[in-house]
């Protein structure tokens, strides 16, 4: 027997509520990760080494090979992940569409992932850590926190059936 995924989706009205507590909360974490991840970018294309706070080794990451997926800065792939993160919660906050919430919750998943390749790649193979690297990593994780919640609530699940 094959067994296959199955998506369903509630409908909007069976979604439950989450509070503006939640939701400015997200905001505000997807608006760090924003600032945090525009300033390497900024930094890199002026070509400046951003000076590390609490850890060493922000010049050895942030100019490491690593540093670059196909040519583009990881700093502005990270910029343009938490913008899509605000761009989301704005439309949701405009619209109240359940769906941006799923979107999040979905792409929250894949940062935290690629947060975690990134802090793998700084701790085991680069052998520095750079801190602004780090608060990214963090804001990523606190997000995926927010998106498992946003799943929850909007009754997002995943079925298997036989075939």
């Amino acid at each position: 027997m094959l067994c296959l995924l199955k998506w369903k989706l509630k409908l909007p009205n069976s979604m439950k509520p989450i509070s503006k507590y939640t939701i400015s909360f997200f905001f505000i974490v997807a608006f760090v990760g924003f600032v945090d991840a525009a300033y390497l970018t900024l930094n890199h294309f002026v070509g400046i080494v951003p000076p590390c706070f609490i850890t060493q080794g922000c010049d050895v990451v942030t100019t490491s090979v690593y540093s670059k997926i196909l040519g583009i800065p990881v700093s502005l792939l990270g910029s343009l992940y938490y913008l899509f993160m605000l761009v989301l919660m704005l439309y949701y906050i405009d619209k109240e569409d359940a769906r941006a919430f799923k979107v999040m919750a979905l792409m929250s998943v894949i940062g935290f992932l690629f947060s975690l390749w990134f802090v793998y790649v700084q701790v085991f193979i680069i052998n520095s850590l750079c801190s602004y690297c780090l608060v990214s990593a963090f804001t990523s994780t606190l997000l995926l926190i927010c998106g498992i919640h946003f799943w929850r609530a909007t009754g997002l699940h995943v079925q298997t059936r036989d075939i």
